[in-house]
């Protein structure tokens, strides 16, 4: 139980000293850690067993609310036609995540986890050519479930 609660306030810690873009990648970590979940639910028929369905839901719902956490956090004045992208492709992941939770469609889950890690790589990549700046005091980000 010790061990849980001094993870749990590293984490915290984590986020609250976090620049933006590091906040991103760490969205970015969560989400593909909740695919990679759901992925692992599948059994060798493609199919997802009645009792692993409520996992795999959660798991996919709160990919979506970290998507939409993205979402905001896109400066649409700043970002230009990047950010009107990024905006299309976050809505298209989301809709893409409504009917896989709906037809369990393994294929469509792995796509967007592929295009969720490129976009993770691409960041990682903006993220460490950029000079550091001031952490951000983001106070909705909360990666913790």
């Amino acid at each position: 139980m010790a061990y849980t609660q001094a993870y749990t306030a590293y984490r915290e810690t984590g986020v609250r000293t976090a620049s933006q873009g590091k906040l991103i990648l760490m969205l970015y970590e969560e989400a593909i850690r909740r695919l990679d979940a759901a992925l692992a639910l599948y059994t060798d028929s493609d199919k997802i067993e009645t009792v692993s369905i409520e996992k795999f839901h959660a798991n996919l719902v709160k990919t979506q609310e970290i998507i939409t956490e993205l979402m905001v956090s896109l400066d649409m004045e700043k970002g230009g036609e990047i950010a009107q992208n990024l905006m299309a492709l976050y809505g298209f992941f989301n809709r893409e995540l409504v009917d896989i939770s709906i037809n369990h469609d393994r294929k469509k889950l792995s796509s967007v986890r592929t295009m969720m890690n490129d976009l993770h790589g691409s960041w990682a990549v903006a993220v460490s050519e950029t000079p550091a700046a001031e952490p951000a005091a983001h106070p909705s980000v909360d990666i913790n479930g």
